[in-house]
């Protein structure tokens, strides 16, 4: 049986991945602090006897005795309300903890998987986004502490591969979406579920036609899987390519939701993308995968979780 370390295993992505991989037969080992994860969403693990949580911050040094055999590190706060409101542990987490779970993986000779962001291509000049594109980020700006967080991220993950020969991933995910998102998450899906399910007014900033594309949780999870069994080290996209307006997606909840709410108009954040979509020409040619669940069908399941869970 194969151990998988997986960092911020209680967040939304971590979660599902926990799950997913003690499915496949692996051995997990959950490590969170807490600070955006829920331990709720890991929960109804905790009596597997193949899954382990530690609560730990990976900005401290990691400890593990046992032999692992991956190590993917999905620890960071990856809501603009989170990290504007916790900058540093933001920062903490894509540099500290991406040096500290390298270290591990180097003392376990574990392959290594780092969850970067679609973010590292900021207010992208190019659409849709190329894994060649090297972006258009203000690293002094808001968004700064996530976006350079992360694209340092990825350089010294490069470094250990080539410096030290590690076995890595870097994985650049789109907007993700599905069950087991926080109500006060701050992105535009859960607040629009959130706000249409209360009937409240419905918040979408700037004039709504900033482009954003929405990948629904179990398509990204299978990405995931397939990455992490692939011998890819360069980075890769994963996303799904379809293209809505901020605004078209507010009414598309709206409808399913079955809401009274109105759709209000407020001032658009500073260094807010006006488009965010992946090509996944790479993902597609060498992991063979693309994403199956379609738009509506998965909002109708993510509307019907966060109403179960009012």
């Amino acid at each position: 049986m194969k151990t998988v370390l997986i960092t911020g295993g209680a967040g939304f992505i971590g979660s599902h991945l926990c799950k997913f991989l003690l499915d496949k037969k692996f051995k997990v080992i959950c490590i969170d602090n807490f600070i955006t994860g829920n331990r709720d969403n890991i929960g109804h693990l905790e009596s597997n006897q193949n899954f382990l949580l530690i609560n730990h911050n990976v900005s401290n040094r990691i400890k593990i005795d046992e032999p692992v055999d991956y190590v993917l590190h999905f620890a960071s706060p990856a809501s603009p309300v989170d990290y504007q409101k916790i900058p540093i542990q933001t920062l903490k987490a894509g540099s500290l903890g991406t040096h500290n779970t390298l270290g591990l993986a180097l003392a376990k000779k574990a392959k290594y998987m780092l969850a970067s962001t679609s973010e590292v291509y900021g207010d992208p000049k190019v659409n849709p986004q190329p894994e060649s594109y090297w972006g258009n980020v203000n690293p002094v700006g808001l968004r700064g502490c996530y976006d350079e967080a992360k694209r340092f991220a990825e350089a010294l993950v490069m470094a250990y591969h080539r410096i030290h020969g590690l076995d890595t991933r870097i994985v650049r995910i789109f907007n993700t979406y599905g069950p087991k998102m926080r109500r006060d998450d701050g992105r535009a899906v859960p607040n629009f579920i959130t706000q249409s399910l209360r009937n409240e007014p419905i918040t979408v900033y700037g004039d709504g036609n900033q482009t954003r594309s929405f990948c629904y949780i179990s398509d990204l999870i299978s990405g995931l899987y397939k990455l992490m069994m692939s011998s890819i080290n360069e980075p890769i996209n994963l996303g799904n390519p379809e293209e809505h307006t901020v605004l078209e997606s507010a009414e598309i909840i709206k409808e399913l939701a079955k809401s009274k709410s109105e759709i209000v108009f407020k001032k658009l954040p500073a260094d807010d993308p006006h488009v965010r979509c992946p090509d996944i020409s790479k993902a597609k040619q060498e992991l063979g995968w693309k994403p199956e669940v379609e738009l509506r069908q998965g909002l109708i399941n993510t509307i019907e979780w966060f109403a179960a869970d009012q």
